[in-house]
């Protein structure tokens, strides 16, 4: 049984699901205005995995991930850019996906657009409005808070409370300062949709409700993004829902922040460094790697020091995969346990790392568990049980793939003479002239190369 951590009851819960064997997950995307930041990169890499893991163990994984193509912020952009918002739109959806393929993250079953789902918006405020429990302003359409009864669940406070603490807003025809947008009336320049509670655009917190409904259906099994997400735009989907007679989530599911110092990063306190840059100057996967060694609930910092030691890591796993010619996994396919053979040490390392990741994705111990069997295999290997080693390398890499990090084998481009080298070395070894092979060593050590001994024969690399 998978167990994950519930933002609504705040303990580890049974992720019991809609469908036997079906997980419908529903992670909130980003609104495409700018280059992403490492908090996109980090939301994004946790529920890859989880959609991963839960592949791995054998569900049948339905994943929606959507695109908010038109906001606020995407029409201050093109005003400043003095293009459409239709082409800020598009330049930086296409940033975003060119950075999600460089960290590995598979593609959402559905990725929908906001702009695509207006019609059922207009629909959902309408039915809204008719009930009551939505209406009309001079600027657009508002949710009234006060006639959803348990509204703050995902805050984990009550309405009095909320609305104690609640910032005072310009608008005086805002019933409480909590009541929140679902329609915003049309303005001059700026896009917008027939409806007949006038012309204008959806706001943000009511396109994730349609679009979740619509493709995953009501009583979906789990709506996911990062913490700053909780309250109040999940609050206030689930509100939409919950008015409408519709059953939403089933569970609820928050990541951490990345941290700069002892503040979160994200775009609007403008201290964000661009995933796109850091892709530049990095490999992608050591970014990955940082991310499963934190749990996925605590606040990580991003630093050169933290992608180096990442990097470092990373360099130990990749000598394990040239050592024993492992498979390269992951990137965009999805791995399952039943495509491999599971026996012996591996089978054991399955379990181990299994119990840690069901248990709340507890990617760190079970990162630890991987390195552990790294060492182990290599240690095997040195004491001439390649068979051993071979099985337990086979399912670190496995599991790693299982995780969404592969292995990169192929070794650096070896000049003629270092090959030559290496192939004088192969034939002592297997003359047995152990001698002879160390003074090798020692010369290809001397020209810069870091010499491993493999079944395949001897691996060298910068």
């Amino acid at each position: 049984m998978i167990r994950l951590f519930d933002s609504v009851h705040a303990e580890v819960r049974d992720l019991t699901l809609r469908d036997d064997g079906r997980v419908s997950m529903y992670v909130c995307g980003p609104t495409v205005y700018e280059l992403p930041h490492l908090g996109h990169g980090r939301f994004t890499l946790v529920w890859d995995v989880a959609r991963r893991w839960f592949t791995f163990q054998g569900l049948d994984v339905h994943f929606v991930s959507n695109i908010t193509d038109i906001d606020d912020n995407i029409i201050a952009r093109a005003l400043r850019d003095g293009v459409s918002e239709a082409e800020v739109a598009r330049v930086y959806e296409n940033e975003w996906w060119e950075a999600m393929t460089r960290l590995g993250v598979a593609r959402p079953t559905d990725a929908p657009h906001a702009t695509q789902y207006v019609d059922q918006m207009v629909e959902l405020i309408s039915s809204l409005l008719a009930s009551g429990v939505a209406y009309p302003t001079s600027d657009g359409v508002y949710f009234d808070v006060s006639r959803v009864a348990d509204y703050g669940l995902l805050a984990g406070q009550p309405l009095d409370s909320l609305r104690a603490g609640a910032r005072v807003e310009a608008n005086d025809e805002k019933r409480s300062p909590l009541d929140f947008a679902l329609w915003k009336n049309a303005k001059p320049a700026e896009p917008s949709w027939p409806a007949p509670f006038g012309d204008g655009r959806p706001g943000w917190h009511t396109e994730c409700v349609v679009m979740s409904l619509g493709l995953l259906g009501d009583g979906f099994d789990l709506h996911c993004g990062g913490f700053d997400l909780k309250f109040p735009h999940h609050e206030n989907e689930r509100a939409q829902a919950v008015a409408a007679g519709r059953a939403f989530a089933r569970h609820w599911a928050h990541n951490g922040w990345v941290m700069v110092g002892t503040e979160k990063m994200s775009k609007s306190l403008n201290n964000f460094t661009s995933l796109t840059h850091l892709l530049e100057e990095t490999d992608a996967r050591a970014y990955r790697l940082l991310v499963l060694r934190s749990h996925y609930r605590s606040p990580i910092e991003v630093t050169p020091a933290t992608i180096a030691d990442a990097e470092r890591a990373l360099a130990r796993l990749d000598a394990l995969a040239r050592r024993f010619a492992l498979p390269a996994l992951a990137g965009q396919s999805l791995e399952v346990k039943s495509s491999f053979h599971w026996e012996g040490l591996g089978q054991g390392l399955l379990e181990r790392v299994a119990a840690k990741l069901d248990d709340d994705l507890d990617t760190p111990l079970a990162v630890a568990l991987l390195f552990d069997a790294a060492s182990s295999a290599n240690s095997l290997a040195d004491a001439g049980d390649e068979d051993s080693a071979r099985g337990l390398a086979l399912a670190v890499a496995a599991l790693f793939g299982a995780l969404g990090l592969a292995l990169e084998s192929a070794g650096d481009e070896v000049d003629e003479a270092s090959a030559a080298l290496v192939r004088q070395r192969d034939q002592a070894r297997a003359q047995k002239d152990w001698a002879e092979a160390d003074r090798l060593r020692t010369e290809l050590a001397a020209l810069g190369w870091t010499v491993e001994d493999s079944e395949s024969g001897t691996q060298i690399r910068h």
